[in-house]
């Protein structure tokens, strides 16, 4: 049987993808691997502080039979993505398939994140769809820091309220991305007047499509 990787650096990302699974594609087998330190080490010295380890996680997930592996951190995406190539193991950032789909949207983009560590590689990926599809774009970043102590106290309710306020003073833009997947709930508590794009679903959708 087919069964997709998902490597975590929080397991709150746990049962939102067992929910999505079980919503939009029942029977897909999917196997969590947490690794809280590699978010760690990347906010405090640069995503390539953690290529070598994040490779080792994937290497050992091909031994162990995966299929696939779906990178849920904005953070570690690209070296997730360039230890997969190394090792030839499809792996997937789970924000891809909404940086493709925030440039459909329009060129005037802003990403909003909780964490400084986010923003450049969000950024670049966005940037890296823009050219692949020939579109010219702007990107405007906001960080909530504000938001993240919520988070790391275990305060999710928190960490969406404060979210969904820094949503609601976004009032110009063709498009917002939730630069975390740990943000997409705080949608649900404003009615923002700029479409709001996040990336579980479409990252879970793309990557069921490897297996």
């Amino acid at each position: 049987m087919s069964t997709l990787a998902l490597l975590h650096t929080s397991a709150v990302h746990v049962p939102v993808f067992d929910a999505l699974r079980d919503e939009d594609h029942p029977g897909l087998e999917l196997r969590h691997l947490v690794y809280e330190e590699l978010l760690g080490r990347a906010r405090e010295s640069g995503p390539a502080a953690v290529a070598a380890a994040t490779r080792d996680v994937i290497a050992r997930a091909r031994e162990e039979g995966v299929t696939a592996v779906l990178c849920t951190c904005s953070s570690i995406g690209a070296v997730a993505e360039a230890a997969g190539a190394e090792l030839g193991v499809p792996v997937l950032r789970s924000d891809r398939p909404m940086a493709a789909a925030a440039v459909a949207h329009g060129p005037d983009i802003v990403v909003l994140a909780t964490v400084e560590s986010t923003v450049g590689p969000t950024t670049e990926l966005i940037r890296e769809e823009a050219a692949a599809a020939g579109r010219e774009i702007s990107v405007r970043t906001v960080v909530a820091d504000r938001a993240w102590p919520h988070f790391e106290k275990g305060d999710l309710e928190g960490y969406y309220r404060v979210v969904a306020e820094e949503l609601e003073a976004i009032v110009e833009g063709d498009v917002i991305v939730l630069a975390q997947g740990s943000m997409a709930p705080a949608a649900q508590y404003v009615a923002s007047s700029v479409p709001v794009l996040s990336s579980p679903r479409l990252g879970l959708a793309a990557a069921a499509s490897l297996v």
